[in-house]
C-alpha cells in the first residue's frame, strides 16, 4: 500500500536584522562600588553564630591502636594538660602508659640535666640492667629521652678511652616529667646536653646529691629540692646587673659581696663562690622548745672536684665551706698537688 506523506510547507525567512552589542564589561569603580554594596547589605542580614570546635579533644585514626593514658602512682586522676602541650607531639604523648621507674626515671634526669645510665641502673631499678635498658628503649622510639656516650676525661692519662653512657631528657620528656613527677613548682627542670666535654664531672653531681640526701634524711630533712650552678648563676648575674642598675658609681666589690649575702653565697678571694648544686630542703623543729619554731628550711651546698682543679681552686672551696666529693681517680691525682696540706686533703669525701 503506497502512503503518501504529505511535504511540509515551505517557511517564509524573515530576514535578520543588527545583532546587539555584547554588554560592556563594567570598569574598576564599579566593581569596587558593587563589592561594597554587597558586604554592607551583608553585614545587615543576620549571621547563624559560629561553632567553636574544641580542639583539645583529639580524634585517633581509625586504625590507630588505643592506649591509656599517662597517670602517674601518685595521682591516679591526673590527666594531660592540652593547652601546656606541644600540638606536634601529641601523636607521641598523649595515650602513653609510664610504669613508677620510668617516671623516676625522667625526674630524676630533668632535675640533674645528665645522669649516667650505671647510676639509674644501681639506684631506680635495683641493678637490674636489661629491665632499665627495655624501658630507656620505650622513652627513646617516644621521643622522651636520649641516650649518648661520650669519652671520659682524660686528665693527662694513657690508654684506651673510656665511654661513659649518659640519658638526658628531650623537650617533650621534660614536659612530660614536669606533670608527672610530683616535684615542687619551684624545681626546675633541665632537657638537651650542654658542654660534653663537662659529662662527667656534670653527671657525678648526682651521685654527690645521694650521698648528701642520705645525711639530710638522718637528721629530719624532708621535701628536698636541687639548684644546679646555671640556675645559681643566673640569679646572681641578675642581682648584680640590677644593683649595677640602680647604683652605678658604687664598687663593685661590694655590690657583689652584697649579692653574696643575699644568696648565702660564700665571698673568697673577691669571688662569690657558686656550688656545683645547692641541695634545699624543710626540717621539722617542732620538738624545740620554743613552741613558735615549726617547720624551718635549710640548705647544704656540694661540690664535685676532679683532677683539672690546682691547689687553688682547693683552697678557695675549701674556704667556701662546701662539702666537697671527688671519685677515687681523682682523689688520688689530687692527692699530689695538696700533698702538704693534709687537712684539705680530708675534707674531700669520696664518691
Amino acid at each position: 500500500m503506497r502512503l503518501d506523506i504529505p511535504q511540509e510547507i515551505p517557511r517564509r525567512r524573515v530576514p535578520e536584522g543588527p545583532r546587539p552589542a555584547p554588554p560592556l564589561e563594567p570598569t574598576p569603580v564599579e566593581r569596587r562600588r558593587k563589592s561594597l554594596a554587597a558586604r554592607a547589605e551583608d553585614r545587615q542580614m543576620p549571621q547563624a553564630p559560629r561553632v567553636q570546635r574544641d580542639r583539645s579533644v583529639r580524634h585517633p585514626h581509625p586504625h590507630e591502636p588505643r592506649q591509656r593514658a599517662i597517670v602517674p602512682d601518685h595521682n591516679p586522676d591526673w590527666h594531660v594538660d592540652h593547652r601546656l602541650r606541644r600540638p606536634e607531639l601529641s601523636q607521641s604523648i598523649v595515650g602513653l602508659s609510664l610504669r613508677a621507674e620510668e617516671q623516676k626515671l625522667l625526674a630524676e634526669v630533668g632535675r640533674f640535666r645528665v645522669i649516667t645510665t650505671r647510676d639509674l641502673a644501681a639506684t631506680i631499678y635495683d641493678n637490674r640492667h636489661s629491665r632499665m635498658e627495655r624501658d630507656l628503649a620505650f622513652l627513646r622510639e617516644k621521643g622522651l629521652v636520649t641516650v649518648d656516650a661520650v669519652n671520659a676525661r682524660r686528665d693527662g692519662r694513657g690508654g684506651k678511652v673510656e665511654r661513659i653512657e649518659v640519658v638526658t631528657l628531650t623537650g617533650a620528656g621534660r614536659d612530660v616529667a614536669r606533670h608527672i613527677s610530683g616535684l615542687p613548682q619551684e624545681q626546675r627542670l633541665y632537657a638537651g646536653l650542654v658542654k660534653p666535654r663537662e659529662v662527667e664531672h656534670d653527671s657525678q653531681i648526682y651521685r654527690a646529691y645521694l650521698k648528701e640526701a642520705g645525711r639530710i634524711g638522718q637528721k629530719g630533712g624532708t621535701n628536698l629540692r636541687v639548684q644546679l650552678d646555671f640556675e645559681i648563676k643566673s640569679q646572681v648575674q641578675k642581682a648584680i646587673y640590677a644593683a649595677r642598675k640602680v647604683e652605678p658609681e658604687r664598687d663593685l666589690s661590694e655590690i657583689k659581696r652584697q649579692v653574696a649575702q643575699q644568696f648565702e653565697l660564700p665571698f673568697v678571694n673577691n669571688t662569690i663562690q657558686v656550688p656545683d648544686a645547692r641541695i634545699q630542703y624543710d626540717l621539722d623543729r617542732k620538738g624545740d622548745q620554743d613552741p613558735d619554731q615549726g617547720s624551718r628550711t635549710g640548705h647544704t651546698d656540694i661540690e664535685v672536684l676532679t683532677a683539672a682543679y690546682h691547689a687553688g681552686h682547693l683552697r678557695a672551696k675549701a674556704q667556701a665551706g662546701f662539702r666537697n666529693y671527688a671519685s677515687a681517680s681523682d682523689r688520688a691525682s689530687l692527692s699530689g698537688k695538696i700533698e702538704d696540706d693534709h687537712g684539705l686533703m680530708e675534707s674531700i669525701l669520696e664518691l
